[in-house]
């Protein structure tokens, strides 16, 4: 199938074909999250990465969002109303009319983030603005319990909103489709461009990487070893509280980091190093690599200014505890953080046995009542 090479994103830009009529109807897109094994921290404009980072797509961990729309009878009035104190975001809500409901239940408090999501898309898929839309969205694990909704959320919408457009141009390509959808998600969480393909995404440029780039999310491009083939992530719920520090809040601590063009230069390596490793099947190698860029994340957080230790002591306790259970028994177990308190405990499938009871004999009890979610690698979003 032809391949897009993407310069500058303007061969994404929506062209209207006036003979396509979509006056009403429903999406409804599954999506996962997903756990960054290199990571990426810092980002330019918009929404841009400073360095690439790969991920496992997770598999029972996702977002199912259904996008209802209508087309509008009139166009949408976008004069300033008097006496208004929030021009800016009464005159989003003018332009691009949705409401939208998580578990059923309607949520005004996401209009801001909504509202920054069609503004940055607008432009691309220009059709938005002529609907009002309705957005019911369900995450398959507990909100606020830290794994990435923003990401499968982000991901599901866009695939929605990209099956309007594919309703509206149906010559469209599986890979132009995917690929737009990728660069949508990544406008409003930029880990969201990672989570619409599977098993393993790469989301930035990078010279060993065929087709990478910073404006989409592409699958890892190399045979994997069968090591990593259905490879288990055992999240443990440590702190199911909200964000100390919001993404963007995060990312922007880059900014002026004394570290951060040898964190850049870091990452960039690592991935090289991964590459290899998926590909030869080292596990030892991936035991430590791992293990170190999750670290490594928190010590830019802790090296920022403001700084931040996102970390709890239970949080330690299950590293320690990962550590000598490993060294006791020879196990490739090892974990990986984002940036929160929570532990991705990871292994290989053939370790599963071993690894759940040491879980469940060992770990639960540092978890916030003893929660914790099993997944494994999955396959990438899913239309219903």
């Amino acid at each position: 199938m032809h391949k897009i090479t993407i310069l500058n994103g303007n061969e994404f830009i929506y062209k209207p074909d006036n003979s396509k009529i979509l006056e009403d109807g429903s999406f409804t897109w599954k999506a996962p999250s997903n756990i960054a094994l290199v990571k990426y921290w810092g980002k330019r404009d918009v929404q841009l990465p400073q360095n690439p980072s790969i991920s496992f797509t997770l598999s029972s961990c996702f977002t199912e969002t259904t996008l209802e729309f209508k087309k509008r009878e009139e166009p949408a009035e976008v004069s300033k109303p008097d006496g208004s104190t929030d021009f800016e975001q009464t005159l989003i809500q003018k332009v691009f009319k949705w409401d939208l409901f998580l578990d059923g239940e309607r949520k005004p408090e996401f209009n801001k983030k909504m509202g920054g999501f069609m503004t940055r898309i607008g432009k691309l898929v220009s059709f938005i603005s002529d609907y009002d839309f309705i957005i019911k969205t369900h995450n398959s694990f507990p909100h606020s319990s830290g794994i990435a909704s923003s990401a499968s959320g982000m991901a599901a919408l866009a695939l929605c909103i990209m099956s309007m457009e594919k309703a509206l141009n149906p010559l469209m390509s599986d890979d132009f489709f995917y690929q737009k959808a990728s660069l949508l998600a990544r406008l409003g969480s930029g880990s969201a461009a990672r989570s619409i393909k599977g098993e393993l995404v790469v989301w930035g440029e990078h010279s060993e990487i065929k087709e990478s780039t910073d404006l989409y999310g592409v699958e890892f491009p190399h045979n994997v070893h069968e090591n990593f083939k259905n490879y288990q992530d055992t999240i443990l719920l440590v702190d199911k509280g909200e964000k100390v520090v919001s993404s963007t809040v995060g990312h922007n601590l880059m900014h002026g980091h004394p570290f951060a063009e040898k964190r850049f230069e870091q990452a960039n390596d690592n991935l090289s190093k991964l590459s290899e490793i998926l590909q030869n099947g080292d596990l030892k190698a991936f035991v430590n690599l791992v293990e170190s860029e999750a670290l490594t994340l928190h010590a830019m957080m802790m090296t920022s200014n403001p700084y931040f230790i996102l970390m709890k002591p239970n949080t330690l306790q299950i590293i320690d505890s990962i550590w000598k259970f490993r060294e006791q028994t020879g196990s490739n177990v090892c974990f990986t953080l984002d940036a929160g308190a929570n532990v991705h405990v990871l292994f290989p499938e053939k370790e599963k046995e071993l690894v759940n009871d040491f879980i469940t004999r060992e770990l639960v009890q540092f978890c916030q009542k003893n929660e914790y979610i099993c997944d494994s690698v999955g396959l990438g979003a899913k239309q219903m």
